[in-house]
């Protein structure tokens, strides 16, 4: 809107009356700011004036200015902060992120576009269409822009980032800011960050200059877990935060035994892993993959690593996802010629998770929050977030309030967000792991025709038993007929019955021969009791 010079009309000095009304107004508009807030930016006494101007297009705007620099303007009857204002109250309005890049186009009048966004560790703040919002660069949460949302959050992450997100009506640099005192925004660090988690955030967002050159590009076109069977399924993000730690700089081991494009070719295979893995949804699909590469897998870098696929064999993304896609990881699309999208993911291929026990889960999420020093210098009791585990373990609605966790309240959370998985190892044979919780072996008693009692037996596969061979040996140890029939109500499962109560058998079976933990079967209370017939 004041990307052209604008025209003056009137400059009066504001009237007590007309000074309470912008109070009042103030109040309505930002209901987060305080009444002393209030009382600041509009003060009593200090000169304050009112500023009619027509804007380049012809929009008849009235602007407040105080102490020589605009700090309200009114537009069709709504109220709007200067980046002046937002300098003082960075957190009057929902902030999003951009790259240093765009604040140029920006200032020459282009909206924002969604491929220009940078994704935050704790994702986009929650905004509905038609609310106003400030823009932020990377590394700095001082506001340089104000703009209105062109569609909401959720709407934003359905279009994958595509197409316009904000309409801009004021920046940094622009004709409105030139004609207060011209300063530059502070330095504000962002929130509920400190300066080992800063540095780790601008490690995280260098970019080369090919996608510098793409981000210029789209902003102007825009367009339990313990225990010998049960095992968890680890999240990605934890399993590679301690690796991400050890791997700060380039230890003399690895620099030694790697060449700089073989570690480069490993960063570039761990951020993209990482990045499906806790930053991409099925609902953002399609993706852009310059979008995926700049609002990704570049926040997955790991502090002290700049991600440089120009370092790598493969030299160009392009090459890289058609490596992955071979794999059969991804699926991508040529849209026109240069332009590739992300179309679909295989969510349960074998790189994007591994298996671990419980208890290793715990030994990774403690060495990590001591490697990273998070653990809280007054309560060694509480841990700090940061935004890996922020991104791991908190809901959507805790993001921005939950800054510290007990221990015992952080494994429990790790733990629940495992997808859990068993593993069943037979003498002689590979570990069978299958995902889901196993099931106990069931043992109950049931009667049959003439009053006679039969065990039944299930869920012996889950173990690697043979059914047929577990009916084989009761018949003769117990000297009683046996069948073997399909388990009601469980699809290719079968049930072992044996004539009488042979309760005691086959807990013999199962405990002493095949040796399987006692927690794992069900029903061995149904014993025959001594002296009692069958």
């Amino acid at each position: 809107m004041f990307a052209k010079a604008f025209r003056v009309k009137s400059n009066t000095a504001i009237k007590g009356s007309d000074r309470r009304k912008l109070r009042a107004d103030v109040t309505t508009a930002f209901p987060t700011l305080g009444t002393d807030q209030v009382s600041e930016l509009v003060p009593g006494k200090e000169e304050l004036n009112i500023v009619k101007l027509y804007a380049h297009k012809g929009d008849a705007v009235t602007v407040y200015v105080s102490g020589g620099n605009p700090i309200l303007f009114e537009l069709e009857k709504n109220l709007y902060p200067t980046v002046y204002t937002l300098w003082s109250y960075p957190d009057l309005l929902p902030t999003f992120t951009t790259w240093p890049l765009v604040l140029e186009k920006l200032v020459g009048g282009a909206d924002l576009m969604l491929p220009g966004l940078v994704m935050p560790p704790a994702g986009l703040p929650q905004v509905q269409k038609g609310d106003l919002c400030a823009i932020s660069l990377v590394g700095n949460r001082a506001p340089v822009a104000i703009g209105v949302a062109a569609m909401s959050t959720a709407e934003m992450l359905t279009s994958g980032l595509k197409g316009r997100g904000f309409s801009v009506l004021h920046t940094y640099q622009d004709h409105l800011w030139r004609s207060g005192n011209k300063s530059s925004p502070p330095s504000i660090a962002p929130l509920a960050l400190d300066s080992a988690d800063l540095s780790e955030e601008k490690g995280s967002v260098q970019m080369d200059s090919t996608l510098q050159g793409d981000m210029r590009h789209m902003t102007l076109e825009g367009e339990e877990e313990n225990g010998e069977v049960h095992q968890a399924r680890e999240d990605k993000s934890l399993s590679e935060a301690p690796e991400d730690t050890s791997t700060r700089g380039l230890n003399q081991d690895s620099t030694d035994s790697k060449t700089l494009q073989e570690q480069m070719d490993e960063l570039l295979q761990q951020c993209f892993l990482h990045a499906l893995k806790c930053r991409v949804k099925k609902a953002d699909l399609p993706l852009l993959t310059s979008t995926f590469l700049g609002s990704h897998m570049f926040s997955c870098c790991p502090e002290g690593r700049q991600l440089d696929i120009k370092k790598s064999s493969y030299k160009k993304l392009s090459k890289f996802l058609q490596q992955m896609q071979q794999e059969q990881i991804i699926q991508v699309k040529e849209l026109s010629k240069g332009v590739e999208s992300i179309v679909a993911v295989d969510w349960k291929h074998p790189r994007k998770g591994s298996f671990l026990e419980g208890s290793e889960v715990r030994t990774i999420v403690i060495n990590y929050a001591k490697k990273n020093d998070l653990v809280d210098a007054d309560n060694k009791n509480l841990v700090r977030l940061d935004p890996i585990l922020c991104d791991c373990i908190l809901e959507k609605n805790e993001q921005h309030t939950v800054m510290k966790l007990p221990w015992d309240s952080l494994l429990t959370r790790c733990l629940e967000k495992l997808q859990p998985a068993y593993q069943v190892t037979l003498p002689g044979q590979e570990p069978i792991v299958k995902k889901g919780r196993i099931c106990p072996i069931d043992i109950t008693l049931a009667q049959r025709a003439s009053n006679k009692k039969v065990t039944v037996v299930r869920n012996l596969e889950a173990y690697g038993l043979d059914p047929y061979s577990v009916a084989a040996i009761l018949q003769q140890r117990c000297q009683a007929s046996t069948t073997v029939n399909p388990a009601p109500g469980a699809k290719d499962s079968l049930q072992v019955q044996i004539q009488g109560n042979q309760v005691h058998h086959l807990g013999w079976l199962l405990l002493e021969e095949y040796q399987l933990p006692r927690k794992h079967i069900q029903g061995l209370e149904k014993a025959l009791k001594p002296g009692k017939k069958k």
